[in-house]
């Protein structure tokens, strides 16, 4: 297999020479279709939007799109910081050349442990799915099946993972279209029924949906920002395959940013199309049924597809499917990266001479989402659940540490231009805010014994699963550092503030 090297820094200054991964492979598009795809926008919505109306009932529209509000923030953060240093190790990289080594190790440890989560909760339904596809409901609810199956999907992801990032473009384009498809589909027969009267339980729109002054319940309003909030999570892997990309310096960051409006529009109109159908009451097809929370789309399946029902299993399955597939990507660069710079074993650098992949680092994320998975679903359901839930505290970290990090590394940028105050300064700054007020605040939230289905120590489970993996990352940087090969990293040698990054391009 080949290595990527770095040069010796005493002797080039830290001259960076490349990874080995195949440049000039994504355009706008394609780098747009896979961050879209990373966040599962069907599969997301569906399962949210049930607790986001019990939690603020009509001014849901509201809190998508308030939620998106430090999303777009730190994607400038990022857009900014991958103009200057395109780096598929993203936050790993911009985290240690603004805060030192260890800042950096601890933002990548938290994509890593927030990409191996999501892939366990998305391989999941990717295998329940493909049961309930084939109307084997027998098998979709025996868990012991679900998990053999899932597994396989996963695999099955890692491996076209390894093929390269333009059979997984391909593969995302068509996954893409079966799924906004149906999402797009799903809200225009809602918005029709609702306008026929074909339920008596239907609503007329109303602005007041967007206003907060109609707010009654500041904690309910929180509590489902925080939710709504992480479904738009995945817009990044664009970012982490900007090495991989036209354009690396501009492409990633513009592809973000699509991402996240595509994101904006697509929630908010399927989610008032919804609202309007099926209405706020507690039974029947109503929102805050209890039994509709879970999957509001599978509950309005046969009502609005009839025969065609078949279609939106089949989209839900995809959602998760290319989900698990384009969450690979970010993950495994990101410790290719990491090893690249010195700050993880030399294996986790090695790209493939033909395939131009990360390999090992592939390997390692599927085995251990794999391992993750399996454990949990043995352990107890109700943890896997809670050690989903729970992920979010790693997103809020990493989102945070990139958006602080560009409001540091430019600070002496800031006051050249109005531009550069707003865009490398303001908006980053309050996206970290934000987010760090997020990651607090989930933090205490979990903290109670009735956020979640388990208790540990005495407290919520979601909460000790969520820091504990958090604090584990703080060990493993620790042991590593005991390693005479971590030294060139932990010194800033390997890596630092002046490190030169060489684009593609270059």
């Amino acid at each position: 297999m080949a290595k990527t090297t770095l040069s010796n820094a005493t002797d080039t200054g830290h001259i960076h020479v490349g990874k080995g991964l195949n440049e000039g492979t994504l355009g706008v598009v394609g780098s747009t279709i896979i961050g879209l795809s990373s966040t599962a926008p069907l599969y997301s919505l569906a399962a949210t939007l049930g607790y986001v109306i019990v939690a603020v009932g009509a001014q849901a529209p509201l809190v998508f799109v308030v939620a998106c509000i430090p999303m777009v923030f730190a994607a400038f953060a990022y857009q900014e910081l991958n103009r200057e240093a395109p780096d598929c190790g993203t936050t790993f990289v911009w985290g240690a050349k603004a805060f030192g080594p260890k800042t950096g190790w601890i933002g990548g440890w938290a994509v890593a442990v927030a990409g191996v989560m999501v892939m366990a909760n998305v391989g999941e339904i990717t295998g329940r799915y493909f049961w309930y596809l084939l109307g084997n409901e027998e098998f979709a609810n025996n868990q012991t099946i679900v998990v053999i199956t899932s597994v396989v999907f996963i695999a099955l992801m890692v491996g076209i993972s390894m093929l390269g990032v333009q059979i997984g473009d391909r593969m995302q384009m068509v996954l893409m279209v079966v799924q906004m498809g149906a999402l797009l589909l799903f809200g225009v027969l809602a918005l029709v029924n609702a306008l026929n009267g074909s339920n008596p339980d239907s609503i007329a729109f109303d602005w007041s949906w967007f206003n907060p002054a109609e707010l009654t319940d500041w904690h309910g309003f929180m509590q489902a920002v925080l939710l709504a909030l992480f479904i738009y999570w995945g817009w990044d892997t664009c970012l982490a395959l900007n090495e991989e990309t036209k354009n690396p310096r501009k492409t990633p960051g513009r592809a973000a940013i699509a991402s996240i409006v595509v994101l904006i529009f697509v929630y908010v109109g399927v989610s008032i199309a919804v609202m309007m159908f099926a209405g706020f009451g507690d039974t029947g097809f109503g929102l805050t049924n209890e039994s509709n929370l879970d999957d509001v789309f599978t509950v309005l399946r046969d009502v609005l597809f009839g025969p065609w029902g078949w279609f939106l299993i089949l989209a839900v399955m995809v959602s998760a499917a290319s989900s698990t597939q384009t969450t690979i990507l970010p993950t495994a660069r990101g410790t290719l990266s990491m090893a690249v710079y010195r700050a993880l074993p030399a294996k986790f650098a090695e790209v493939h001479p033909k395939l131009k992949t990360p390999w090992f680092s592939t390997l390692m994320m599927g085995i251990a989402s794999i391992v993750y998975y399996v454990v949990m679903s043995i352990v107890s359901t109700d943890m896997l659940a809670d050690s989903l839930s729970s992920m979010g505290l790693a997103i809020a970290l990493y989102y945070a540490i990139t958006s602080f990090a560009c409001v540091w590394y430019f600070r002496s940028t800031l006051k050249e231009s109005a531009r550069n105050l707003w865009m490398r300064g303001i908006f980053p700054l309050l996206g970290g805010l934000l987010l760090a007020y997020a990651l607090v605040q989930s933090a205490i939230d979990m903290w109670d014994v009735d956020y979640g289905y388990t208790v540990l120590f005495g407290v919520g489970g979601a909460f000790v699963i969520g820091v504990g993996s958090i604090v584990l990352g703080f060990v493993l940087m620790g042991l590593w550092a005991l390693r005479p090969g971590s030294k060139p990293y932990f010194r800033g040698e390997s890596l630092n503030r002046d490190t030169p990054i060489l684009v593609p391009d270059e």
